[in-house]
């Protein structure tokens, strides 16, 4: 398996403790979860069920079909009992039974329960059964591993990681599986045989977000632009409709939550929740709320506080790559050529879409931004700066400002290039003015550093030495080294 180190060593001590254990184990759809459980305990498992998705066919008798499926699972393990039951707290009895029926096996028994929060339908009851369960049975164990999974992350979040109920502080670990690092996309596409540049290998990051499952359609005959058109543009795209797929298997009114998400592709920085309102006509309530809330949780927006403004002026901002790609060019563009990578790998819309997209990436990566300045151990908090033009002045958008509790603020410009980037006259004078800028707005104990993000390097010349740090693109996967 590729990556997952720190998740696979949690997994085992959980695994190999002398009392019953309970993880929850979330994150963004297609990030990987059933695949690492399925790696790390495929011969260990007594009971693997997947909740039925309520997005897809018919919404009538869901309760049914939730347990009609969780009975099929029972019996095929090695219960026998023809009756499927009535309630959840029922089956969850049959499930105990089961196990304890197992009286052969030796050391931990493996639950796996998937999508979890699916199989929470409506009247059904199924978190107090759920709870009764491994309050009842579970915790009076030794002997048992219970491993949940959702892609519904902040069902995750509200029932289970701060559950006010009878789940309260009843899981033993949480496990958060993120997209794949810089580092461990070079170490996937290696392991499928896929040969690319760091500089494509980042082109490929900033398209499909690090996301595994994506990743695995990518075809080791073919180059990157040759890959991206068999995902994205030929006549059978495997991904031609993944936007709406992916939104529609996560949320019942999915229409609301794109209108969100296509909004905030509109503008890098994000907006305040009131130009949300504004911008998608979405009463400004309890919904939209948890809207924003489970977009957060799902790993598809950030929130944040713009640099120099106070705590209550949140900025949201759309953090998913896979989202942004997908908008810009199926949303946004009526492409009919079956080969549009292909024919415009320089073109200038490409290009555009390239520096934006390597802003999203360091954005994403500011772990590795720090351990390349040398300052992993220091606290900071990174967020970003606009500001409107006037008649008496212009207007200026900085992306990443770094502040450091060694009180200096890195002002961090991101480029991507296919060579050394040479900072022009006008381009240094721009600069001077954003450093004025971020040095009026900061204490006076406070020092900025102009720091460039770059691919290749910066060309040495009489405006080079405006910056003080460059960090290139191999450093950035160099900081996030698989150990």
């Amino acid at each position: 398996m590729v990556g997952r180190i720190e998740e696979i060593r949690q997994l085992e001590k959980l695994y190999s403790s002398d009392r019953s254990e309970f993880v929850a184990i979330y994150g963004r759809r297609r990030v990987g979860k059933t695949y690492l459980v399925k790696e790390v305990f495929k011969d260990r498992m007594v009971f693997w069920h997947t909740g039925v998705s309520p997005y897809d066919g018919a919404k009538e008798n869901l309760m049914e079909d939730q347990l009609r499926a969780f009975h099929y699972n029972l019996i095929r393990y090695g219960l026998d009992e023809p009756k499927c039951p009535k309630d959840w707290i029922e089956a969850f009895n049959m499930l105990g039974r089961l196990i304890e029926n197992k009286t052969d096996l030796q050391g931990k028994k493996v639950i796996f329960i998937d999508e979890l929060p699916w199989m929470d339908t409506a009247r059904a009851r199924f978190v107090p059964a759920f709870e009764n369960f491994f309050n009842d049975w579970v915790s009076k164990r030794d002997d048992i591993l219970l491993v949940v999974c959702g892609s519904a992350t902040s069902w995750i979040e509200d029932k289970l990681i701060h559950s006010k109920g009878g789940l309260y502080r009843r899981l033993t670990d949480t496990i958060h599986l993120k997209p794949f690092t810089l580092a461990e996309c070079r170490e996937y596409y290696l392991s499928i045989g896929v040969k690319m540049s760091e500089y494509d290998i980042a082109q490929s990051y900033m398209i499909l977000g690090g996301i595994p499952f994506y990743m695995s359609f990518f075809d080791k005959e073919f180059s990157l632009a040759k890959n991206v058109d068999r995902l994205f543009f030929a006549d059978d795209a495997k991904l031609e409709d993944e936007f709406n797929l992916l939104l529609g298997s996560l949320f019942i009114n999915p229409e609301q939550y794109k209108s969100i998400i296509k909004f905030l592709s509109s503008r890098h920085s994000g907006y305040t929740r009131t130009e949300i309102v504004q911008g998608t006509k979405l009463p400004d309530g309890g919904g939209l709320t948890n809207q924003l809330k489970s977009l957060k949780a799902g790993n598809f927006i950030i929130d944040y506080i713009p640099f120099g403004e106070k705590r209550t002026k949140v900025h949201y901002r759309l953090s998913d790559s896979f989202c942004r790609f997908w908008l810009y060019f199926k949303e946004n563009r009526a492409i009919a050529d079956t080969e549009y990578w292909q024919h415009n790998c320089n073109s200038p819309a490409l290009n555009s879409w390239r520096g934006i997209s390597f802003e999203e990436l360091c954005l994403n990566n500011i772990r590795s931004i720090k351990k390349a300045l040398e300052i992993g151990g220091v606290a900071s908090n990174e967020s970003s700066l606009r500001i409107k033009g006037d008649d008496n002045r212009d207007g200026s958008q900085i992306d990443l400002l770094i502040d450091r509790a060694d009180n200096v603020v890195n002002l961090c410009e991101m480029k991507f290039y296919n060579d050394e980037f040479r900072v022009t006259k006008e381009y240094s004078r721009k600069l001077n003015q954003r450093l004025n800028l971020v040095n009026g707005m900061i204490p006076k104990r406070k020092v900025v550093h102009m720091t460039l993000i770059t691919t290749e390097g910066l060309a040495m010349n009489e405006y080079s030495g405006v910056f003080q740090h460059v960090i290139t693109l191999d450093q950035l996967f160099d900081g996030q080294t698989i150990l």
